[in-house]
């Protein structure tokens, strides 16, 4: 027990120090990466649209370079999930919009809720995918005005600008790798698949 104790110890100081390891580098690239994207996006928009017509610019961007610059190994970070995650929770939110009754204590839930669940269905989850389906229905009559044009722009459009940036910031060093192609997600979907043959090939036999 006393064994088992220590090494259980040593197991939560090693994950705490790797936690907290400071690599400037890794810093300086996940700013440089978010910077860009986020700038290239707000710069299209500024050349369009008048100050206080904020459609490109969603806040749901914001949340998704936290995860594409800054945790590029995560598996909600890679682009699948990034690209498809944003595209069907805007689907969702647009359709709750165009559906159900402007109640916005209806609305709101109800679109995050469908999200969740396609992102889930399609394996694309992302968890900032539920505040693009959030502002399909929250944001007035800029974003609803839009109808499903809104899942192509800004949705759409504003996921590749932060995709290709965090192909060209994401890869610049050898430290970072982006898509991760060994992945948990990636590997989770290959035991799932491989599991699901396995039982197909059984049961024809």
């Amino acid at each position: 027990m006393k064994n088992q104790l220590h090494r259980q110890l040593r197991i939560y100081r090693y994950v705490i120090y790797r936690e907290t390891l400071i690599d400037p580098w890794e810093h300086f690239w996940s700013f440089i990466g978010a910077f860009v994207g986020i700038f290239i996006i707000a710069f299209i928009q500024s050349l369009h649209f008048p100050p206080l017509e904020n459609v490109f610019l969603i806040g749901s961007f914001g949340a998704s370079s936290v995860l594409v610059y800054g945790a590029i190994q995560s598996p909600l970070a890679q682009p699948r999930n990034l690209i498809g995650g944003h595209v069907v929770s805007a689907i969702a939110g647009v359709t709750v919009a165009q559906l159900l009754p402007d109640i916005i204590w209806l609305t709101a839930p109800f679109a995050v809720a469908l999200s969740i669940v396609c992102m889930q269905h399609t394996r694309t989850l992302h968890p900032p995918g539920g505040a693009t389906a959030l502002i399909a229905v929250s944001s007035g009559t800029k974003i609803s005005s839009l109808g499903y044009w809104y899942v192509l722009s800004p949705v759409l459009s504003g996921c590749l600008i932060l995709f290709i940036v965090a192909l060209i910031f994401n890869n610049i060093t050898k430290n970072r790798h982006y898509p991760v192609k060994r992945s948990r997600l990636r590997r989770s979907r290959r035991q799932h698949l491989k599991s699901r043959f396995e039982r197909t090939k059984g049961t024809s036999t």
